[in-house]
């Protein structure tokens, strides 16, 4: 039984071939053929095509959404094959939405793909939320997060969201026309630097398929007006525990109401650094003086047997963090340089670090590993 109505409006009829082909969906009370008619004629905007996009993607081409888009700015890496389904070993390199219209084609060529190679703005987002009915939001830092809340509050569109950490996974519906906002929940932005990124703290595979299909579902029941909602509910996750926890919210009574959209920073993953910076071409020029710092790798075993800078002294960051200066064998007055893959966890050990020595110069490698192979050797370090 649906507690809210349907958010689309069904179009007028199925064809013999569609009869067929969505005949477990006919079937079902509460969706029948006027529920598939409005699956027929939806308009769904995808944020990502990346871990959570990959399933939503997948099973809403099968269940014949009208139009699927899919906004995504960024190309297919090696690394994302390990959880990105609609991806395969040919796309790298790639952009990543030119990976939806060859799903489409493969599995249900009557759905509509608009590929969007573009980031969401804060100059194109109320056009594009404007555009359709509901928006699937499975992007991956807090910045896109909370501009497509915002968004959807001042277009009054639904947002079906979404979050992966490691092991475990977040989801809600943020219904402008009759339930609480993502702000409602989590009032302010979170700092950048509160939560590592897939490429920092990890993803298990498998968790994009939990996630990403139940987005998907709740998109579908939006749009047909079957059972309750997530609206006003966090659900959550935990695969190594094998738990699922349901939370009740609800709006905040003395939240101010979202009234234009503001700057939304896409930073990286580390707060603005109090730690000195050096890039990858400063460092390589050093390293040929008599004054070459030492650096010192906090990555784990098997990320430099991927590559790693010559001549680096390995400590993966826990033993530092819980050593300190004992786990390195160097001069008080050197100069210490940490670099990790993309520049966070070294961060961290600089810090740490620098505290503690009145006397030895700390700094940090901006970009990490990944922009040593870039900038120095010209070539891709992809894991």
């Amino acid at each position: 039984m649906s507690l809210r109505a349907p958010l689309v409006a069904p179009v007028q009829r199925l064809d013999p071939a569609q009869l067929a082909r969505y005949s477990r969906h006919l079937t079902l009370p509460g969706v029948g053929e006027e529920g598939q008619r409005r699956i027929a004629n939806a308009r769904v905007l995808m944020i990502g095509a990346g871990g959570l996009g990959s399933p939503v993607a997948n099973y809403l081409i099968a269940a014949g959404v009208g139009t699927l888009a899919v906004l995504d700015d960024d190309t297919v890496e090696l690394s994302n094959l390990q959880r990105q389904i609609i991806h395969r070993q040919a796309d790298v390199g790639a952009p990543k939405v030119d990976s939806l219209p060859r799903v489409a084609a493969q599995l249900n060529d009557q759905v509509t793909v608009v590929s969007l190679a573009q980031r969401l703005t804060e100059e194109n987002a109320l056009s594009l939320f404007s555009d359709y009915d509901l928006v699937i939001d499975g992007s991956d830092n807090f910045a896109t997060r909370y501009l497509c809340n915002d968004a959807a509050e001042l277009t009054g569109t639904p947002l079906v969201w979404g979050t992966l950490f490691q092991f475990s996974g977040q989801a809600s519906v943020f219904d402008p026309r009759n339930g609480p906002m993502l702000r409602d929940l989590f009032p302010e932005i979170p700092d950048a630097d509160s939560v590592p990124s897939c490429a920092e703290g990890g993803v298990f595979g498998a968790l994009c398929g939990v996630v990403g299909s139940l987005l998907a579902v709740e998109a579908l029941k939006l749009i047909t007006g079957v059972g309750q909602s997530l609206s006003g509910k966090l659900w959550l996750y935990d695969a190594l525990s094998a738990t699922v926890r349901t939370l009740s919210f609800e709006s905040d009574p003395h939240r101010e109401p979202v009234r234009a959209l503001g700057v939304y920073t896409q930073e990286s993953c580390v707060l603005e650094p109090q730690i000195a910076q050096l890039s990858a071409q400063e460092l390589e020029s050093l390293r040929g003086t008599a004054n070459r710092p030492v650096v010192v790798d906090v990555r784990e075993s098997w990320e430099r047997a991927i590559g790693a800078i010559p001549d680096s002294i390995h400590v993966p960051l826990d033993e530092l963090l819980a050593r300190g200066w004992d786990a390195l064998e160097v001069p008080e007055t050197s100069c210490v340089v940490f670099a990790c893959k993309s520049g966070a966890r070294s961060l961290r050990a600089a810090t740490a670090l620098s505290d503690t020595s009145a006397t030895t110069q700390v700094m940090n490698l901006r970009g990490g590993t990944l922009a040593w192979y870039s900038q120095v050797r010209g070539e891709t370090l992809d894991y």
